[in-house]
């Protein structure tokens, strides 16, 4: 996710047991903290959207990760949040001729080929740009729950039906992922929508705020409204609440990208169901104190 975006538009109980709890609204009754989100894995502690930062938080017994998916020349789908290699790689070292570096003009061998881990440390260099098979892989094996960003989805066309094929093949569009594991986002209503008509029963989320009186519409196609902390209120989480997105359930809301111990308890007063943080470790401890 990407500040600019503002304008235009609980706690986890973690490790494999937590993945077999209902999400917050569905624990009707039951007083719960916000969910934490890794943003982009534990993208404060090691290279975003890479396996290492899959591994990162679950080491920290986060149970949720997001990512960013975008695709390759020759068709694949890469976990990367900018359109362009640039600043996670060495991408001009390597293809010095090939500015701007667009993600959608290098072939799925050429970004294999590069370092996505030397600009975070020297401890992370040789890290590579995972496909989204490499990364749902991932966090399978450490029985995470996923939250995926459909990323610049307008430079894509068809990427909504791909990416959906290939979680069906990766096996995470049986019940128990459906119910559980999987949110598919995207700063696009269309996006979004997209998702909802072509796979109803994949829980879906629109990041932005959205006026109030826009709302109804966006509960018609969004299980979630994901705005950034910065843009909402106490009230503005209320009125999301109080519609039924089409699963049947209250509309969500995760906000991002919040980072710091105070800001995690102002918004968890706001009532959000869920906080996307580069810092994992230090929201949980501010909504969980000695965790």
């Amino acid at each position: 996710m990407h500040a600019r975006a503002v304008a235009a538009t609980t706690t986890a109980l973690l490790g494999t047991a937590a993945l077999l709890l209902p999400a917050p609204h569905a624990r009707a009754g039951i007083a719960t903290r916000p969910t934490v989100i890794a943003h982009r894995g534990a993208s404060a502690l090691a290279p975003e959207n890479t396996l290492a930062a899959v591994d990162k938080a679950a080491e920290l017994g986060i149970g949720w990760v997001e990512n960013d998916v975008q695709r390759t020349r020759d068709g694949a789908l890469v976990v990367i949040h900018d359109d362009s290699l640039r600043r996670t790689t060495n991408v001009e070292e390597m293809f010095p001729n090939r500015a701007p570096w667009k993600v959608k003009d290098f072939t799925t061998a050429e970004i294999a080929r590069l370092d996505a881990g030397s600009w975070f440390g020297p401890a992370y260099a040789g890290t590579r740009v995972p496909t989204l098979e490499q990364y749902v892989d991932r966090v399978e094996r450490h029985h995470q729950r996923l939250l995926l960003e459909i990323k610049n989805p307008e430079l894509y066309p068809g990427i909504e039906l791909q990416t959906l094929k290939l979680l069906g093949n990766e096996g995470w569009l049986d019940r128990r992922h459906l119910a559980e594991r999987l949110i598919v986002q995207s700063f696009s209503a269309d996006s979004v929508r997209t998702v909802h008509a072509l796979k109803p029963g994949v829980k879906t989320g629109f990041l932005g705020t959205p006026a109030m009186a826009d709302l109804p519409g966006y509960a018609e196609f969004a299980d979630q409204v994901n705005p950034s902390y910065s843009s909402i209120s106490r009230g503005y989480v209320s009125a999301v609440h109080a519609f039924t997105g089409p699963h049947g359930r209250p509309v969500e809301v995760f906000t991002w990208t919040v980072n710091d111990a105070d800001t995690a308890r102002a918004v968890a007063g706001y009532g959000v169901d869920g906080i996307i943080t580069n810092k994992p470790d230090v929201v949980r401890e501010a909504l969980t104190p000695g965790f």
